[in-house]
C-alpha cells in the first residue's frame, strides 16, 4: 500500500491508521484501535448536518498501563497523522487556582501557541519565494542604490519643450544604465560571488517574542501578556544600522519580508479553528492527581480535576490570540495506576473519558520487534549515528535476541520502565564503541550475543548493581 502519510487523514479508515501506528507502535492493538476510531470519528462528525454537528462531543481516553509501553507514542503519532495541534502535559504539574503553581487553562494557552507558530510556519513556506525575491531587491537597492527621481515643476510652471526634452533623455539612460548595473549585481547574487560582502541594513527594534512567566496564576498570566503587547508596541518602530554579511543580510530580510506578506488576523483564525476542531491534549500522569482523600496534598489533587472539569466538558479560555473553545478538543489521558484506579477521579470526569483501554506488559517478543520493525527502531537509530564516524555497525538476529532477553530479564528484576529500558541496555552495549569511533581503524563492526553478554554480564548477574546501572 502507498505510503498513508501522503494520504489526507479524513480519507484514512481506522484499520489503516492502525496500519500507520503499526509502524511505529508495537502491540498494543486495543488503544490502536481506540484512538484510530476517535480520528475518524472526527471526520464523520464534519459530515453530519451543522445543527447536529456542535451536539456531538468527542469521546475522551484514558489509558491505563505502566511506563514504557507505548501510551505517549500513539498520542504523538496520532496527532502528527492528522496534521492536528498537539501538546503534551503532566497532570502533577498544575495546581488547583489559590495554590502556588500552573492553573489548568494554562494547556489551551499553550496548544494554541503551537497552533499559531505551526500556521505561521505553513504560511511562510508559501510565501517564501516572495519573500526571497523582495529581499534580493532590497539587498540590491542597498549594493546599487537607485538614482533621485527627477523633481517635478513648482506649481504653477510649464516646462518649455526643449528644457524638458534636455532633461528626460539623459535620465533615461542613466535609468538604462542602473538596470545593467542591477542585473550585473542580481547574476553575482544568485552566483554567491557576494556572500562575504559586508553592507548595512536597518534593523526593527522589536521586544522578544518569549517572555519569562515569573506568575503562573490566571490573572498574573494575562497581565504578563497584555505587558508584552503594551511594550511591543513601545518599542515597535524603533530602528537601528547594522553592518552584516550578504549571508546574514538575506536571512534576516527574508524572515522580515515574509512578516509582512503573512497575514496574521487569518492565521490566527485558522489556528483557533484547528486547535477547537482538530486540538488533541495528552494528559500524562492522571492517576497522580486520582484520590477519594481529602487531606493534605489531596485537596489540591481534587481541586486540579475539578478545575480540569470545564475543560473536558467545553468552555471558553481566553488567550493572547483570542477566546478559545474547548468543546471539540480531543483528551487522552494516560496513568499507569499502581497505586490508584480510575474510579478514584471524581464521578464528574469519570463520566467524561467513556474509552478505556489498557495496554499490556511488553515481553521479550515484542522487545525483539521493537528492535527492528518500527520505521525509527533503535537498531537504525544507532547504526545511522555511527554511520556518520564512517563505522558500517551490524546487529546480529541472536545479538538482537540476547538484547530483548536481557532487558526483560531486568524488567522482572527491578522496576518495569518497558521498552525505555532499551535505551539504557543500547547505551551500556555500545559505550565504547561510541568513545572511540573516531579513531578506530576497523569500520565495520558486528554486534553478536557473545559480545552482548561480554558487556553486560557483571552488572546483570548483581542485582544490585543493575539497578543504578541498566
Amino acid at each position: 500500500m502507498a505510503d498513508l502519510l501522503n494520504t489526507d487523514y479524513q480519507e484514512l479508515t481506522p484499520p489503516q491508521i492502525v496500519e500507520e501506528l503499526d509502524k511505529y507502535i508495537i502491540g498494543q492493538e486495543a488503544a490502536k484501535k481506540a484512538v484510530a476510531i476517535a480520528l475518524r470519528n472526527r471526520f464523520r462528525r464534519k459530515k453530519i448536518p451543522e445543527d447536529l454537528r456542535d451536539e456531538v462531543a468527542p469521546k475522551n481516553i484514558i489509558m491505563i498501563g505502566p511506563t514504557g509501553v507505548g501510551k505517549t507514542e500513539i498520542a504523538r503519532r496520532l496527532a502528527n497523522l492528522a496534521n492536528a495541534p498537539f501538546i503534551k502535559v503532566e497532570a502533577t504539574k498544575y495546581t488547583e487556582v489559590g495554590y502556588v503553581g500552573r492553573d489548568v487553562e494554562s494547556m489551551i494557552r499553550d496548544i494554541t501557541a503551537i497552533a499559531v507558530n505551526n500556521e505561521k510556519n505553513r504560511c511562510r513556506k508559501e510565501v517564501e519565494k516572495k519573500a526571497e525575491e523582495l529581499a534580493e531587491d532590497q539587498i540590491l537597492d542597498i549594493l546599487v542604490p537607485r538614482s533621485a527621481p527627477m523633481p517635478p515643476p513648482p506649481a504653477g510652471e510649464v516646462p518649455s519643450i526643449s528644457v524638458t526634452s534636455t532633461m528626460i533623455l539623459p535620465a533615461r539612460e542613466n535609468d538604462i544604465r542602473e538596470e545593467r548595473t542591477r542585473e550585473k549585481m542580481r547574476k553575482k547574487l544568485r552566483s554567491a560571488e557576494l556572500e562575504e560582502k559586508m553592507i548595512e541594513i536597518e534593523l526593527a527594534q522589536n521586544m522578544p517574542n518569549a517572555i519569562v512567566e515569573f506568575f503562573p496564576v490566571n490573572s498574573l498570566e494575562q497581565m504578563d501578556m497584555n505587558l508584552q503587547n503594551i511594550m511591543g508596541g513601545i518599542m515597535q518602530g524603533k530602528k537601528k544600522n547594522k553592518k552584516m554579511s550578504v549571508t546574514d543580510a538575506r536571512k534576516y530580510l527574508i524572515e522580515q519580508s515574509a512578516e509582512k506578506l503573512i497575514d496574521m488576523d487569518k492565521v490566527v483564525q485558522k489556528a483557533i479553528s484547528d486547535v477547537e476542531n482538530m486540538g488533541i491534549i495528552f494528559l500524562d500522569e492522571i492517576d497522580k492527581i486520582a484520590s477519594r482523600e481529602s487531606h493534605g496534598p489531596d485537596v489540591s489533587r481534587q481541586g486540579v480535576q475539578r478545575d480540569l472539569l470545564p475543560l473536558v466538558e467545553g468552555s471558553s479560555v481566553s488567550t493572547r490570540f483570542g477566546v478559545v473553545k474547548t468543546d471539540h478538543i480531543l483528551f487522552i489521558a494516560a496513568g499507569a495506576f499502581h497505586e490508584t484506579k480510575p474510579s478514584d477521579l471524581i464521578p464528574e470526569l469519570q463520566g467524561r473519558f467513556p474509552i478505556r483501554v489498557e495496554l499490556k506488559n511488553l515481553d521479550q517478543a515484542e522487545l525483539k520487534k521493537i528492535l527492528t520493525i518500527p520505521k525509527n527502531a533503535l537498531t537504525v537509530q544507532y547504526t545511522a549515528l555511527l554511520a556518520t564516524e564512517g563505522i558500517t555497525l551490524v546487529f546480529t538476529p541472536d545479538a538482537i535476541d540476547e538484547i530483548a532477553s536481557i532487558t526483560n530479564e531486568v524488567n522482572h528484576k527491578t522496576e518495569n520502565i518497558g521498552a525505555r529500558r532499551l535505551h539504557t541496555i543500547l547505551e551500556k552495549i555500545l559505550e565504547d564503541i561510541s568513545y572511540k569511533a573516531p579513531d578506530l581503524p576497523e569500520k565495520t563492526i558486528e554486534i553478536t550475543s557473545n559480545y552482548v553478554r561480554e558487556r553486560l554480564k557483571d552488572i546483570v548477574e548483581n542485582r544490585d548493581l543493575s539497578q543504578y546501572i541498566l
